[in-house]
């Protein structure tokens, strides 16, 4: 295995190109594809890219603020301290890999944003304290906890066909996530997957004399300096605490009321709000904030240029019909035996150019759900099979591991030839539970 990752890693570094030329790459791919695979002119996939160049803004907000918000939180003085009392007590590079996943794992499992935020913050930490873990593989692990996510709390396409008044329900009616999320073979994948994939990764460490370790001026922390107090309003209110206090109550108090009227209901817009809330209490001033806000911005510049381009490739895969191509390949080689499987497969290729849970899920379900109703396959485990593929490729789709990536500051190629044989070992567990589940 050490060999192997060294000869993957070696190749990666080699001919992966940075995210921001992948996804160019990508689009130039599809528009390909799409004029050669369907009706579509190349003018006409043209305005396709363009007319839904800019639909993900939401969600691209969204991410920065996830990604922003977490790095506030992780530099205030009562996090950091926190993160570095846990992380002191890990001594060995393999403890430091085992732990790491295990830790992504939960908090993927719990939600996909707060699990690749925390997961990553907490893997830098560990390499302040501990020497001679491989940082690339170190950040590897960390990110390896998303691949659990769909199978997980939050997972999109198990919580929308649980809603009442969902796109399919006039075909599949509402089904409850007993019978996906807690079904017996999600329930096989997930713990599977979380009791060995740390022992996995632990398994891909590199030889001594391939370590690398992390550079020094990656965990250098830039020192802001404040402005002097002044006796004058604008300065005291800047060195508040009183606004920090009413701000931070007004936000713990919503944030207790969501979770006694919804339960334990996280989404995107959630986890950004405690972090956002927590950073503003933790840091005790708005000057001092501000100030982390402004350093923590710098990282999100990967978030707001390339997902626009994500975006035209959706519309373009699916105003095309590219997608839907893609998709009857794989039931025209299914029967009522692999039909599950391939559906998985399937789910893992469309991800690359549609890589959006609810979005590929939109895209994906009035195929292979007619195909579902035609071999009279289980519509609960169509969708677990089209999310599991969703989840198993972003392990070498540069897309999702942007946040990870801009917290750690690596590049995608530093970390893709360990995300490889995570594919590949994932991929095994969880071809096992849709065949023989």
């Amino acid at each position: 295995m050490k060999t192997l990752t060294k000869i993957s890693n070696t190749i990666m570094e080699k001919y992966l190109p940075d995210p921001y030329i992948f996804v160019t790459i990508l689009t130039v791919l599809v528009l390909l594809l799409g004029v050669s695979l369907t009706d579509s002119s190349p003018l006409e996939m043209v305005t396709y890219w363009g007319g839904n160049f800019w639909k993900l803004l939401e969600f691209t907000m969204q991410m920065v603020i996830v990604l922003a918000a977490g790095h506030i939180l992780a530099n205030s003085p009562i996090f950091k301290k926190g993160l570095s009392a846990v992380a002191s007590k890990i001594k060995t590079p393999s403890m430091a890999i085992i732990i790491v996943t295990f830790i992504s794992l939960i908090a993927c499992w719990i939600n996909w944003g707060f699990g690749l935020v925390i997961g990553a913050l907490f893997a830098k930490e560990i390499a302040r304290h501990v020497k001679k873990v491989d940082y690339r593989l170190l950040i590897a692990s960390a990110y390896s906890g998303f691949i659990i996510w769909h199978g997980g709390l939050a997972g999109s396409i198990p919580l929308s066909i649980a809603t009442e008044g969902h796109p399919f329900a006039n075909l599949i009616g509402v089904i409850p996530t007993n019978v996906t999320l807690f079904s017996t073979y999600n329930l096989f994948i997930v713990i599977v997957i979380a009791l060995t994939l740390p022992f996995f990764n632990r398994w891909m460490m590199p030889k001594d004399e391939d370590t690398i370790e992390v550079e020094p001026s990656l965990l250098e922390e830039e020192k802001v300096a404040l402005p002097k107090p002044e006796n004058n309003f604008a300065s005291r209110s800047e060195r508040s605490y009183i606004l920090t206090i009413l701000i931070g109550l007004i936000g713990l108090v919503f944030l207790f009321h969501h979770f006694i009227t919804k339960g334990f209901a996280l989404d995107l817009n959630v986890v950004n709000t405690i972090f956002i809330v927590l950073g503003i209490i933790f840091h005790g001033t708005p000057q001092r904030f501000l100030a982390a806000a402004q350093d923590a911005i710098k990282i999100t510049t990967g978030i707001v240029i390339q997902f626009p381009f994500y975006a035209g490739i959706m519309g373009m895969m699916t105003d095309s019909g590219l997608a839907a191509v893609f998709s009857q390949w794989f039931v025209s080689i299914s029967n009522e035996h692999t039909f599950y499987l391939f559906t998985f497969f399937s789910g893992g290729l469309v991800n690359f150019f549609v890589p959006s849970g609810g979005g590929q899920w939109s895209v994906q379900a009035p195929i292979m759900l007619d195909a579902a109703t035609a071999l009279g396959a289980d519509y609960a485990k169509t969708a677990m099979a089209i999310a599991w593929g969703d989840a198993w490729t972003n392990m070498i789709q540069p897309f999702w591991a942007l946040p990870a990536l801009a917290i750690a500051g690596l590049k995608a190629k530093d970390i893709m030839g360990f995300c490889l044989f995570i594919l590949i070992y994932t991929g095994i567990i969880i071809s096992i539970g849709f065949l023989f589940f």
